[in-house]
């Protein structure tokens, strides 16, 4: 009689727990659909009171001349490219023309935005994953040496990370180019897309991630080590060592795991940064050159390309936790 009583409620759980999952994707669907719009517009406002007529800045560029600019001259630039509508019309215009993926026209290289984020992409993104893996590199071993060891080990391990967690990636690459690429020569200056040129700026955005990494590997692999599957392990005459490596250290990856997918995103604004300063072909050169010259189209590209994949990155990374994870449904 109670295995009859149970089967429904047992089917009842299934269908809420299955209502729970659906409503918690569409809220993070929603959610990251207006932190979307949100920077969409905040990009687009930002843009439209720059100081300095955007007709003007348009003729200047294509003549090459920084020389006043009459009405006369104005008057089809604005009506050409819809500067002479209002702020709220020309807003929906952009909207629009992103719906139907166009990022507009850019004045200075005279091509379409899109077309030049997608030569560049490919060397900002290796850049990002060079990064992201070298910080695994890192955190990892840092880990396993100092985690759950002496306290003073273990507290020399937390500062060190929360050290480089604190260090901004631009003072880290300037740094490692005066004493590694200037004095001693070990690496380029001016590296281009090569393996040996992308060595300096992996290190610089991989220091900080690192520390991150590594604090939350450390949290989970200490708390670990004090579960009783660890005492069952030694029991049977596992190392220690093997006990942290094989058991404990699997584990502890989850957290970081999780973490990485909001690495991914911020390591691509990140490398933008990073690659002005080193110089390197990819979207941070050009974003530099663009704001220097006030391409207002090619700029707003590529904020709202490196927005939309930090959306994006971070709600797979969501979703797949949702979907792994029964816990989270429940939570609000």
């Amino acid at each position: 009689m109670s295995d009859i009583i149970s089967a429904p409620e047992h089917e009842a759980q299934q269908v809420g727990g299955s209502a729970r999952l659906l409503r918690r994707i569409a809220l993070r669907l929603g959610a990251a659909v207006f932190v979307l719009w949100g920077t969409i517009t905040v990009t687009f406002l930002v843009l439209a009171v720059l100081p300095g007529d955007r007709a003007t800045i348009l003729l200047n560029i294509t003549s090459g001349q920084v020389i006043e600019r009459t009405p006369a001259e104005l008057a089809p630039i604005n009506a050409q490219y819809g500067f002479d509508k209002p702020i709220a019309e020309q807003y929906l215009h952009y909207l629009s023309r992103l719906l139907h993926a166009d990022l507009g026209f850019s004045f200075e290289l005279q091509r379409p935005v899109s077309h030049i984020i997608a030569e560049q992409l490919l060397p900002t993104f290796t850049l990002a994953i060079a990064a992201l893996l070298l910080a695994w590199l890192i955190a990892i071993p840092w880990t396993l040496l100092t985690a759950g060891r002496h306290r003073r080990l273990g507290a020399l391990g937390a500062a060190v990370e929360t050290i480089m967690a604190g260090l901004p990636p631009y003072w880290i690459g300037i740094l490692l180019l005066i004493v590694f690429a200037i004095d001693l020569r070990w690496f380029p200056v001016v590296g281009g897309a090569s393996l040996w040129g992308t060595v300096l700026p992996a290190f610089t955005l991989a220091i900080p991630l690192a520390g991150f990494i590594g604090h939350a590997i450390r949290g989970e692999f200490e708390s670990r080590l004090q579960q009783p599957f660890v005492l069952s392990a030694r029991a049977r005459g596992m190392s220690l060592a093997g006990v942290r490596l094989r058991h404990v250290l699997r584990h502890a990856l989850i957290p970081a795991i999780t973490l990485s997918g909001w690495a991914i995103g911020n390591l691509l604004s990140g490398a933008v940064l990073v690659e002005a300063v080193f110089a390197r072909p990819g979207l941070g050169n050009v974003l530099v050159n663009a704001v220097s010259n006030k391409d207002f189209a090619l700029v707003s590209g590529i904020v709202i390309l490196i927005s939309f994949l930090y959306i994006v990155i971070n709600l797979v990374v969501d979703l797949i936790s949702l979907i792994i994870d029964p816990r989270l449904r429940g939570r609000s």
